[in-house]
């Protein structure tokens, strides 16, 4: 028998949910696995010290805990980060090697969970200075047994060469909380999202603390916590529920979730009650994603600008010629559009912006930071929500500007998230709320409804939406950037597409059918599309469009699973079928295009399909567009 023996089935006991099978207190039960994983592994220590053909020393050596049991955040299968450290003269090789098997083995034979390493203080140094993992992991370790001395200056040692580090290693946690977004996505927008590793999701709350540790920034509070300890509930109950060590919510967990979380109505009957149970715990999981994704963005934004500001604003020769007579100089906006400038890598409001009178600020905003591809001020988000806003009348210039937000490709989804966390696109149209965060029943889908929506249209903007350093996109002709857009869609360089030119109004049409091809999927609609078609056309003409705009968009809303259940189904060599085909989109061969268009952005925005659990391969194959062309043929073929 070890000192860890039975730990893990402990930790279990200590997570169980209160009789009426609800998790409360989290906090606490974290607490307490924290206390007892601490004390059974200095049980464990003193055990493999007496153990060892030698005398391990005082001082020199020690263990360790990095991690979420440093943070005082295990979960109940969480495994347990630990690092063997040594000063390199105490002990030699064979001996910290014999120590490090004595301490190890319990644990696995114990069956937790072990992510262990053995280093000198020199050598986590080391480490730390090239493995960003590695040092935002030390930033908050834990003295277990052995040297407490020795951890804690190596800890301190770590500490301080961040900061010195700070200016040089921010664009690498920003580039790396960038590339887990592209890997993970976007937590409140993930039907069966990873709360970990996703955008918004424990990682970021890693990163928001590194960055206060630098101190580049303060770290935020209140709401903030709260939103964490909540997350760190979910991360729990998902491995309840799993009976494992992941973060991953996939849809076998989500009902015993939820119910966990309290979110099941007694009071519903047992189908209806797992369904709506769902429904809150995602949009429960979207608010919190959104919270600590805006905290992170808050807190780099407030980094990036501290690096900024401390660098010296004058160079020698500035002695004999001050230009601001010893004053710190004024900040330079470089005003872009009406109200709106760019300002130290970011979108902000313009000095004499007036957001109390200016509705259509906010897409003046927006489209700024999807054409540059920089991002928008967490302040100046704050700002727009004081904005008049409307659903109704919406002018020529609010219209124009909509359709070239939806035009910026790549760059929408994020701008549209920051939109979101302020509540901006409900404002707009409130029909979204009533999908905004919403699980989707199809196993096909990866995203919630509502950005499911943003991804197809992302994948029918002009260009690949990345910035090209002078307030635009790469792809996207300059005159799209300063009018309506008119000319090609091209396609995901992937997925060579049509060659047919749309003009301003059919552009217009297909972008805003693919804002609103799901706007029908609401709790008891059976046919979506039907139910889409309905919405799309009372949402369009309140902000004013054209009714030759609104009659596309809204037909292409009401035939977008056409084309693919066409393909799919029918046989594209019978003349009838190609003719039915072309019936639907009025014998009109534009619209054809278009129709092909929508059903490939939407094929392509999907992440799982019927018979997996999760993936990352979208629902578009070469497959998928042979059959779609062919049926498109013989859809042409009838109206020769």
């Amino acid at each position: 028998m070890s000192a860890v023996d039975g730990l893990k089935a402990r930790f279990l006991e200590l997570s169980a949910p209160d009789a009426d099978g609800v998790y409360r207190d989290g906090a606490s039960k974290r607490r307490a696995r924290t206390a007892l994983a601490m004390d059974r592994l200095r049980a464990l220590w003193d055990e493999a010290c007496a153990a060892t053909s030698f005398v391990v020393p005082d001082r020199g050596v020690g263990l360790a805990a990095t991690g979420s049991l440093s943070r005082g955040q295990i979960g109940p299968c969480s495994d347990l980060d630990l690092v063997l450290i040594h000063d390199g003269h105490v002990l030699d090789e064979r001996q910290i090697t014999e120590l490090a098997n004595l301490l190890w083995y319990p644990l696995w034979d114990s069956g937790l969970d072990l992510d262990h390493a053995v280093r000198s203080r020199a050598q986590c140094e080391a480490v730390t200075d090239h493995d960003l993992p590695a040092a935002t992991g030390w930033l908050e370790v834990r003295p277990v047994a052995g040297d407490a001395e020795l951890i804690e200056d190596t800890a301190s040692s770590i500490l301080e060469r961040w900061r010195r580090a700070a200016r040089r290693r921010l664009p690498e946690l920003l580039d790396s909380a960038q590339a887990r977004l592209l890997e993970s996505g976007r937590l409140p927008y993930l039907n069966q999202p990873n709360v970990k590793e996703a955008h918004g999701g424990l990682r970021d709350t890693v990163l928001v603390s590194a960055l206060a540790a630098s101190w580049l920034a303060d770290r935020p509070h209140g709401g903030y916590d709260d939103a964490v300890e909540r997350l760190l509930d979910v991360r729990d109950c998902i491995h309840l529920a799993a009976g494992r060590d992941t973060n991953l919510l996939l849809t076998a967990y989500q009902p015993a979730v939820a119910a966990m979380l309290g979110l099941a109505d007694p009071t519903l009957p047992e189908g209806e009650r797992a369904a709506a149970s769902i429904d809150d715990l995602m949009t429960m999981i979207a608010r919190l994603g959104r919270t600590v994704s805006f905290a992170y963005l808050d807190t780099a934004s407030r980094a990036r600008r501290s690096l900024v500001h401390d660098r010296p604003r004058f160079a020698f020769f500035q002695i004999f010629q001050p230009r601001a007579a010893g004053r710190r100089e004024a900040p330079t906006f470089d005003v872009i559009a009406p109200g709106v400038a760019r300002h130290e890598g970011e979108i902000v409001l313009a000095p004499d912006a007036d957001p109390s009178s200016d509705p259509a600020l906010p897409l003046r905003v927006a489209v700024a930071s999807g054409e540059s591809g920089l991002p928008i001020n967490p302040v100046t988000l704050s700002n727009l929500t004081r904005c008049p806003m409307r659903d109704h009348d919406w002018n020529a210039e609010e219209r124009a500007l909509l359709i070239r937000l939806l035009s910026c490709g790549a760059n929408l989804p994020e701008v549209w998230e920051r939109l979101d966390y302020v509540g901006i696109p409900g404002r707009w149209m409130p029909e979204w709320l009533g999908i905004r965060n919403r699980p989707s029943v199809s196993a096909a889908h990866r995203y919630t409804i509502d950005q499911h929506m943003i991804q197809v249209v992302s994948r029918l903007g002009r260009g690949d939406g990345r910035s090209d350093g002078h307030g635009g996109s790469r792809g996207v002709d300059a005159s799209v950037r300063g009018a309506a857009p008119i000319g090609a869609v091209p396609s995901d360089a992937s997925m060579p597409g049509l060659s047919e030119h749309y003009d301003g109004e059919r552009y217009a049409a297909l972008l805003l059918a693919g804002l609103l091809h799901d706007i029908g999927k609401r709790p008891g609609v059976r046919d979506h599309a039907a139910e889409g078609a309905r919405h799309a056309p009372v949402i369009l003409r309140r902000m004013g469009f054209g009714e030759h705009v609104v009659g596309m968009a809204a037909l292409l809303v009401r035939e977008h699973l056409t084309l693919s259940e066409f393909a799919t189904g029918r046989d594209p060599h019978d003349p009838v079928v190609g003719a039915e085909l072309a019936e639907r989109v009025g014998r009109d061969p534009v619209m054809l295009d278009m129709l092909f268009d929508l059903t490939r952005a939407d094929g392509s925005s999907l992440g799982a399909t019927s018979d997996e659990q999760i993936t990352k391969r979208y629902g578009w194959s070469s497959w998928r567009e042979s059959t779609a062309r062919m049926m498109l043929a013989a859809a042409r073929r009838s109206l020769a």
